[in-house]
Order: structure tokens, then C-alpha cells, then sequence
């Protein structure tokens, strides 16, 4: 595989993917990787780049995404129009016709995994909503421990108010803001999603993983939920059976493109 390309998609200097392609000449799927970290500054790309090298290892043109965080010049609505802006993209990429455009996964993790919900919604966003007209479609994701019921998690306090943070206030105080960036309200998305979530995760319960799927369940999506042995941080160790199960499920996914396939964990 190839070495990872920055590439700017914007001026501020968070706003960067990377991108690794996998051995070969032919075009690839595409893992768009989100990382976590309830949105804010301290955490950033570092955590997703694993991942990424991992997917373009079993054969995924993988982006790794940087974006505004809460503390960088992110929060409403700059954090999302900049997971949207690095996802549209990818069509202008030099290296684009690498790139197969018609499958195109999301891979995120806490916060990441918000974000990565967030995206394959898009196309349900009303028009002028940070993010709306997705350029590209996302036709699968793995939400690993995502926050994925914006209200519940603000409810809960997640991350000592982290959902606050990112949209300025408490659903009651910004209501418009949490109907157009709460992944739970943009549904149904027509991709196919897993949700990961380890049993013992005290930072994101596993009831938001359940909320979202029992959500989108209803609404005629294929969403599997698959809990597993541990806490939030085991899910992004590339060489867990945690990330495992995410890996082989995006594989088994691949691999039924035009045919009949188990979308279950």
C-alpha cells in the first residue's frame, strides 16, 4: 500500500484527510475513517490513522479525516461542514479514479461515530443545513461506541456536557441545531450499519447504540448491533477482536456487493 497523502480541504490547518491507497493499479472501495474525542481539541487525527492503515491493508482506499474540533475554531457549525467538505472531496482527489465512489463506507468511533451517522444522513438534511447535498453517498458504516441520540447524550451529561459544547446549548435552547445534527433524526438512511460497542463502556453507553438501531430498525434500515467484551478505547486497537469484527463485517459487505450477503454481526 501507499504512503498517506495529506491533502488540505480547506485553509484552516485542521481541515486535512490523508489518503492511502492499497496495492494495486484498479479502483478501490473507500473507508472514510472519523476519529473521536467528544468533538474537542485535544484529540485529533492520530486516532484514526491505525485504522486507516489497517483498512488499506485489506485492500480499502482509506481516509483518515482531520477536522475543526471544539477549542480549534470547531463546534456548530464548522465541525460538521467539515466532515461534509472532507467526504465531497473526494471526487476532486488526484488520485480519484483509485477511488470506487459507488461504495463508500464510514468508520467512526465515539464522537466519530456521531459524525460518521451524521454523514450517511446527509441526504435527508434540509436544504441550507450545515451539510446538505452530499456530493457523495455513503452506502455503509461501522459506529463504533458512537454517540448517535444527541438529546439522550445532553441528557446524560456525556463527556461532562462534550454535546453542549458542539452545538451551543441544551436541546430546549437550540432545538433547530439538534434537528439537523443529531444522526437519530435523519433517518432512514438507506446504508447498511454496524454498531460496535463494548459492554463494559462506561464513557458511552451501550443504550446509545440500541436507541439508534431500535430507531432505525423501524424506519427499514439494516442496522446490527454487536456488543463486545470491553470498555471505549479497546474498539480502535487495530489488533482487537474488537476491531476485527468491524473489519471482517465491512468485508463480508464488500464481498456481497451484487449478490446475497449477511449484514448481520
Amino acid at each position: 500500500m501507499s504512503a498517506p497523502v495529506p491533502v488540505a480541504y480547506g485553509g484552516h490547518p485542521d481541515q486535512f484527510l490523508e489518503l492511502t491507497l492499497p496495492a494495486g493499479g484498479g479502483p478501490a472501495p473507500v473507508a472514510v475513517v472519523l476519529h473521536g474525542g467528544f468533538w474537542r481539541a485535544a484529540r485529533g487525527v492520530e486516532l484514526a490513522r491505525p485504522l486507516a492503515a489497517d483498512l488499506a491493508g485489506a485492500g480499502w482506499a482509506a481516509v483518515a479525516v482531520e477536522y475543526r474540533r471544539v477549542g480549534t475554531g470547531g463546534g456548530w457549525p464548522a465541525t460538521l461542514e467539515d466532515v461534509a467538505a472532507a467526504l465531497d472531496a473526494l471526487p476532486g482527489l488526484p488520485e480519484a479514479a483509485r477511488l470506487d465512489l459507488t461504495e463508500v463506507a464510514v468508520v467512526g468511533h465515539s464522537a466519530g461515530g456521531h459524525l460518521a451517522a451524521w454523514a450517511a444522513g446527509r441526504g435527508r438534511l434540509p436544504e441550507g443545513a450545515p451539510g446538505a447535498g452530499p456530493r457523495v453517498r455513503v452506502t455503509a458504516a461501522v459506529l463504533q461506541a458512537g454517540v448517535l441520540d444527541l438529546v439522550r447524550a445532553a441528557d446524560q451529561r456525556l463527556g461532562n456536557g462534550a454535546t453542549q459544547e458542539l452545538l451551543g446549548g441544551e436541546p430546549g435552547e437550540v432545538p433547530d441545531r439538534y434537528a439537523v445534527a443529531d444522526p437519530v433524526r435523519l433517518l432512514p438512511t438507506g446504508a447498511d450499519v454496524l454498531c460496535v460497542h463494548g459492554t463494559g463502556d462506561d464513557v458511552v453507553p451501550l443504550e446509545q447504540s440500541e436507541r439508534y438501531a431500535a430507531a432505525a430498525g423501524a424506519l427499514g434500515d439494516r442496522v446490527a448491533v454487536q456488543p463486545v467484551p470491553g470498555g471505549h478505547m479497546e474498539l480502535i486497537d487495530p489488533s482487537g477482536e474488537q476491531w476485527a469484527r468491524a473489519r471482517e463485517w465491512l468485508g463480508r459487505r464488500r464481498a456481497g456487493r451484487g449478490g446475497s450477503t449477511t449484514l448481520e454481526p
